[in-house]
């Protein structure tokens, strides 16, 4: 049957495998017969990969969290399984995503446009609705001319990976998103890390490089999974001082920061001396795509180089309106973001005083230190029935020790919702004792 494991204390079955438990910790344990399967039915890659079991053990615990499906619209409130839960796992920081308005913003444009674009902005992808979407944002941001992607990911993966060349330099914040990683790893040029929001390790690889060379400085606005703000004046005062450009990803900073939610670089009032502000459609502006808003010499390379940009069809005549729309309402209904930093430092404010270890956030994005992978899913598990819904950031993400609960708040949530949300979560942290 199976080899056999010493600290034996639960077993579980998965398709005639062993699942071994002790103490919260287990060990996947193949069958002899499925060992047999995999050596001779698969071919060398199904069977490399069949050893990934992590999905599988965190199943048989009951503690998997991932593909939630939601049965509802997008809000402060939603449905998975028949059951109403508060969602406090999204990235909508404006709360429009379920915004009537949009939503006849998107059916008026696909009435009029059709459902989809079929082709690439660079062919026969390009509508007249982009083209005012992207004078829109350029005014918007405050910069010279803006290039939409089909997603936030692209606009980083397409940027970042065209901008430089192979004895240029790209640096890079260790904390940045996956997608400015996944550019710069494509990029020819030498890539220079720095310590997270560390200003004295920044200058330290500014002076590695040759003062002759494009230096490229990229880094998030707001930290997508602690919710610390990077320090821009001061990356903006060694960009002059060393001859860098600055690219800015404002995927989680647009909606919450700056005038109308126009992001970090506004804030710190920064955006002339930002050469590249990057956003997101998914987010705030309640829809999908994405933007790098820069000058005209930039984006005409681009146009004509970025690959995650040629290769791609156009986001759909519907993202597009509801992005415009949506823009618009950030603007108007100033309330939204007053209301956001209000139930912001309310959440602050409860878990500071509850015991809970947050970090350096200062921003709706709430990090909530678990430091164990399998307590992590056992408590987001825990919360969901509860009525809680919440995110768990685990290694890769982060480190073992560094694992989380991220808990984001949106325009549209009450402070009865933050209350008891404040509650449940002191319950679940006390009987692990957390807190």
């Amino acid at each position: 049957m199976a080899e056999m494991c010493n600290f034996v204390v639960t077993v579980g079955v998965i398709c005639n495998n062993i699942i071994i438990f002790a103490q919260n910790k287990y060990k996947f344990v193949y069958s002899k017969e499925y060992k047999s399967h995999l050596r001779i039915k698969m071919k060398l890659l199904q069977s490399k990969l069949a050893k990934y079991t992590a999905p599988q053990e965190a199943k048989a615990l009951g503690i998997y969290p991932y593909f939630r499906a939601i049965s509802s619209e997008q809000d402060s409130e939603v449905i998975i399984n028949g059951k109403k839960v508060l969602m406090f796992g999204s990235n909508c920081y404006s709360g429009l995503v379920n915004d009537p308005r949009i939503k006849e913003a998107a059916i008026e444009a696909t009435r009029k446009y059709g459902t989809g674009c079929a082709g690439s902005p660079f062919l026969n992808g390009t509508l007249d609705l982009h083209k005012q979407l992207e004078a829109r944002i350029a005014e918007y941001i405050g910069k010279e001319d803006v290039m939409i992607y089909s997603t936030g990911f692209g606009v980083n993966l397409g940027v970042v990976s065209t901008l430089t060349g192979r004895e240029d330099y790209i640096l890079w914040d260790e904390q940045d998103h996956a997608s400015i990683i996944e550019g710069h790893r494509l990029a020819f040029s030498q890539r220079l890390k720095y310590k997270h929001n560390d200003m004295e390790s920044l200058e330290k690889q500014l002076q590695k490089c040759a003062p002759d060379k494009v230096k490229l400085i990229v880094t998030d606005g707001v930290f997508s999974m602690e919710g610390d703000v990077a320090n821009l004046p001061k990356i903006v005062e060694l960009a002059k001082k060393y001859d860098a450009t600055v690219m800015v990803d404002e995927a989680h900073g647009i909606g919450v920061f700056g005038r109308g939610g126009r992001g970090t670089c506004d804030h710190f009032g920064v955006t002339k001396d930002v050469d590249l502000i990057m956003g997101t459609f998914s987010k705030s502006f309640a829809s999908l795509g994405g933007f790098i808003a820069t000058d005209k010499e930039i984006t005409n390379f681009l146009r004509h180089h970025s690959r995650s940009y040629i290769f791609t069809a156009s986001i759909t005549p519907a993202a597009t309106a509801a992005a415009l729309k949506a823009m618009d309402l950030m603007e108007e209904e100033s309330w939204r973001q007053d209301h956001l930093w209000e139930m912001t430092n309310y959440a602050l404010e409860g878990f500071r005083n509850m015991g809970c270890e947050i970090g350096h956030t200062s921003t709706p994005i709430i990090p909530l230190y678990i430091r164990d992978n399998n307590l992590t899913f056992a408590i987001t598990a825990e919360l969901f029935e509860e009525g809680i819904f919440v995110n768990p950031v685990v290694s890769p993400a982060v480190a073992p020790t560094d694992t989380l609960i991220r808990f984001s708040l949106m325009a549209t949530h009450t402070r009865e919702q933050v209350t008891t949300a404040l509650e449940k979560i002191q319950k679940v942290f006390r009987a692990h004792n957390l807190i």
